[in-house]
């Protein structure tokens, strides 16, 4: 038996990216839909000051509004030479909320006088696991690297051409997706959801 569960993004790589560890994590036992799926469904305004905040206000709305277990995450890249920026604050760095190249090419600016030695970076996801009943699961990940000074790379999406992990020599854009799934800090978090929603999706029956 398979159960439904609504991820709260319109984001379709984050979609595939999301199915696709699910599935390796636990074949069949989940039915994994997006929010485009509910038309009637409103675009949560996150108004968090975390990445936790936002994503369990994306996963109670979902859930409430569908009747249906959801998961949501937020994530974003944080630049320790600009303070951690962009932050939660990355999906609309430039000012158009998922305009992927105008993001990574405000980062690339702010940093074109930041050394290579200075050009440290991580990514950070948050993702939450809410069903209708109110309980709920947070779990987080984070992928360490530098920021590059071009992009490279025609894989991910968002700021993935430009983030080369630590310890390789490419892109996490040239990474093919089993490799970033193993890595990134979307698939650390959902690995470390996953039980738990193995676990209250069964209780559910």
């Amino acid at each position: 038996m398979s159960h439904k569960l609504v991820l709260a993004t319109r984001n379709q790589g984050k979609i595939t990216e999301f199915r696709r560890i699910l599935d390796a994590l636990a074949p069949g036992a989940i039915e994994l839909i997006g929010v485009d799926q509910f038309p009637d469904l409103l675009d949560v305004e996150e108004t968090g000051s975390t990445f936790e905040e936002n994503s369990l206000l994306k996963a109670r709305y979902t859930s409430q509004a569908t009747g249906l277990p959801a998961i949501a995450d937020d994530s974003g890249l944080c630049v320790d030479a600009l303070k951690g920026d962009p932050g939660i604050f990355s999906a609309r760095w430039a000012g158009e909320h998922g305009n992927d190249r105008a993001n990574l090419e405000k980062v690339l600016d702010q940093l074109k006088d930041v050394a290579d030695g200075q050009r440290t970076a991580h990514f950070m996801c948050v993702a939450s696991l809410v069903l209708p009943d109110g309980r709920q699961q947070v779990a987080e990940g984070r992928f360490d690297g530098v920021i590059l000074r071009a992009p490279v790379g025609e894989n991910g999406f968002g700021y993935d051409p430009i983030f080369q992990p630590a310890g390789l020599s490419i892109s996490s854009a040239q990474m093919s997706a089993e490799e970033k799934d193993l890595l990134s800090h979307r698939g650390k978090s959902l690995r470390a959801l996953a039980p738990h929603v193995i676990h209250l999706l069964a209780s559910l029956g």
